[in-house]
């Protein structure tokens, strides 16, 4: 089978099978077209079956001397995987020729985190008495009690907001749907802004409804005003860190594991498909764990163990 109807028919597979989202069957399909062009530049007069490990292995080479950083060539690595088990399954070649390709080693890096003190800076920066501040506010609560994605956020339906009961129901990622907890300030931030701000839009337009934060002409906000608007009030906080939508994430699901939440609980909340993704809010400050070995483990008792 020719490239073409190979690329075709596993996007047809990846929309059909496994359900993903446009945007992840998109970045597949980069991928594989990175294949086929590379096979093009190098005059490789062969369909995506007929290609074997070595030139596959130059494939890696070359997307490695392309400067990609080592994620992005790990992305890559692991769409074309994707792409030949999908042809095994078709029956198009009867071994997988990219199963011994290696993606670059990633390093691991803790995500940004805002201390509880930074967060409550940043609430009190909000000027209640300005256009739109009961809305931001109610934005800033909901992201920090909720764990939400920002995408979550701007999709959030009045219809799935459950003060009485303490949830909202949230669409997730491969339109999954969980019951997300929501605290008493994020509540009593939403209801106010319910009654007043929302209540006196001029105008809400059709399909924008049951969406919960709406914009000054009346429709849902969108992923970068929300980012702006949290520019803005992390500026005006003084606080000197890389923060964004997923800041508030990533500190919501460290808060809870320091406090002592169970992991499963907060892999739920978060809407993770694997425990390991949340594994990595179990970081705790190494200078902490030192004090709390130099502090009750019996060797650190003997006279003159040192503690320095």
């Amino acid at each position: 089978m020719d490239w073409n109807s190979s690329i075709k028919g596993f996007k047809d597979y990846l929309l059909l099978e496994k359900s993903l989202s446009s945007h992840s069957i998109e970045a597949y399909i980069r991928d594989v077209e990175k294949l086929k062009e590379y096979v093009y530049i190098q005059k490789i007069d062969t369909d995506p079956e007929k290609l074997n490990a070595s030139q596959l292995t130059s494939f890696v080479y070359f997307i490695n001397d392309l400067g990609l950083c080592p994620k992005s060539q790990a992305r890559i690595i692991s769409g074309i995987k994707a792409f030949y088990r999908y042809l095994i399954m078709e029956n198009m070649l009867d071994y997988n020729p990219s199963e011994l390709l290696e993606s670059p080693k990633l390093k691991q890096t803790l995500p940004d985190v805002l201390s509880f003190e930074e967060i409550q800076t940043i609430f009190a920066s909000i000027d209640m008495s300005l256009p739109h501040s009961h809305r931001n506010r109610a934005i800033l609560e909901t992201l920090y009690a909720c764990g939400l994605r920002v995408s979550e956020l701007v999709g959030l339906q009045i219809s799935n907001y459950f003060p009485d009961e303490g949830f909202v129901k949230v669409l997730g990622k491969n339109n999954k749907e969980r019951l997300v907890p929501i605290s008493a300030p994020a509540i009593r931030y939403i209801d106010w802004y319910i009654s007043t701000e929302r209540s006196q839009l001029p105008v809400i337009h059709k399909g924008h409804e049951d969406i919960l934060f709406l914009n000054r002409r009346g429709k849902s906000m969108t992923r970068v005003m929300i980012f702006l608007l949290i520019k803005d009030y992390v500026s005006k906080a003084g606080i000197n860190k890389n923060v964004s939508p997923h800041t508030f994430r990533h500190s919501f699901a460290t808060h809870l594991v320091e406090g002592g939440a169970d992991l499963r609980a907060v892999q739920e909340m978060l809407g993770h498909e694997s425990i390991l993704t949340t594994e990595i809010y179990t970081h705790v400050d190494r200078k902490y764990l030192r004090e709390m070995m130099l502090r009750y483990h019996p060797l650190s008792q003997y006279p003159g163990s040192s503690t320095s």
